[in-house]
């Protein structure tokens, strides 16, 4: 699957079959889920943390989100927030 394919599956009700945990908690962010996409975060661990550390970012506390990052071991993210999504989004569908 690409990016577009994706960005595609955002219309419809449920994210792509076989999706890790990390691209449906960003699916459900891009619908704009963010509790949902939040609860599938909390297992932990890098590519859940990391992911976690985007969703702070768009809720707006950052002091939280450079906790995540650090966690994630990601340095914290600096560019618009769709162009992370898309290189969170990109990373895992290459990741799977």
């Amino acid at each position: 699957m690409h990016l577009s394919d994706f960005r595609e599956s955002l219309t419809q009700a449920t994210p792509p079959a076989g999706s890790s945990a990390a691209l449906q908690a960003l699916w459900y962010a891009a619908k704009g889920d963010w509790d949902r996409a939040h609860d599938l975060t909390q297992p932990g661990g890098a590519a859940l943390d990391w992911v976690h550390a985007y969703l702070h970012r768009v809720e707006g506390d950052l002091a939280n989100a450079g906790y995540w990052y650090r966690r994630a071991g990601k340095p914290v993210a600096t560019m618009p927030l769709d162009e992370e999504w898309a290189t969170l989004v990109e990373t895992f569908l290459n990741a799977d």
